[in-house]
């Protein structure tokens, strides 16, 4: 029978403990920066900065300002986009020629002006491109094409011949444009300008023509040109319009729409007692008057 006797629970968990412990605390002692070795890093950093203070002042210039400055933002004169176009106190600036170019595009209606006569109310389309000198001054290049409507008083003429018949005017023409309120969203403008005219009359009547679809082919009756008129002269606009700049994402946009009536006279030659490819003879007044009713966008 033996004699020995089994060691508490409790005391051979209390000497697992100090078994575990006491070699980590022994290893933590050992490694424990000292409060000596604090002080020497604290002197040993003054020394440094006086050192180098002690340099500065050898070489004549204040610590504070031999350090270097933050670039100062560039600030744009007088508020002017440097990248080209209208700045924000309302002026027009640019470093390009590209960013004074300017265009625009539309399209509307035409009303008579003159002698209701010799021609009636039609449709025109409008597009154009030009410099901006400034923000009040621009001037266009500007290509214009109306189609109007023959009355029928103009058609009976021709006894039968023509049923029909519309008047075709386009045109090639500098137009300068003066903004009166450029720095407002809400503006209103004046323009005019004349150039080159090409006016044809022509006269209508149904003739056969075969027509196809996807499916199937057939017969129908569609306007043949029976006889015209033609000629090449100058003429003159002169208008006003308005017009409202649009702001954009970030305020930025050039994009303004703008709507505008022009007193439009095309000096065409007068036609008296004239025939027109065989028609009986017509006679068609000189100078066609029109106002062109015209709605578009401009950059």
């Amino acid at each position: 029978m033996s004699c020995s006797r089994q060691m508490p629970l409790a005391r051979r968990l209390g000497v697992v403990f100090l078994v575990a412990v006491f070699p980590a605390a022994f290893a933590s002692a050992q490694y424990a920066p000292s409060p000596n070795s604090f002080s020497s890093a604290s002197d040993a950093l003054t020394e440094s900065s006086s050192s180098s203070h002690q340099l500065l002042a050898d070489d004549g210039t204040d610590g504070a300002s031999a350090l270097p400055s933050a670039p100062a933002p560039a600030e744009a004169a007088g508020g002017q986009d440097q990248n080209g176009g209208y700045n924000r106190n309302g002026g027009y600036q640019s470093h390009s020629f590209w960013s004074h170019l300017t265009y625009e595009v539309g399209g509307g209606a035409n009303a008579p002006a003159g002698d209701k006569d010799y021609i009636t109310w039609g449709g025109n389309f409008t597009v154009g491109g030009g410099y901006r000198f400034n923000r009040m001054l621009s001037a266009l290049l500007e290509y214009q094409f109306l189609d109007d409507k023959l009355p029928g008083a103009l058609i009976a003429e021709t006894n039968g011949a023509a049923n029909a018949g519309h008047a075709h005017i386009w045109s090639f023409t500098v137009d300068p444009v003066v903004d009166l309120f450029p720095k407002s969203t809400n503006d209103v403008y004046v323009t005019g300008g004349g150039g080159f005219y090409r006016k044809v009359t022509i006269f209508t009547f149904p003739e056969p023509t075969e027509y196809c679809s996807y499916f199937y082919c057939g017969y129908g009756y569609a306007p043949g040109t029976v006889g015209h008129f033609s000629s090449n002269q100058g003429g003159f606009n002169i208008g006003g319009g308005y017009i409202h700049r649009m702001g954009g994402m970030y305020g930025d946009s050039r994009m303004k729409l703008f709507a505008e009536v022009r007193y439009l006279d095309v000096l065409s030659p007068a036609i008296i007692g004239k025939s027109a490819n065989g028609l009986p003879p017509v006679t068609v007044g000189a100078d066609t008057k029109v106002l062109p009713i015209t709605l578009g966008i401009r950059w």
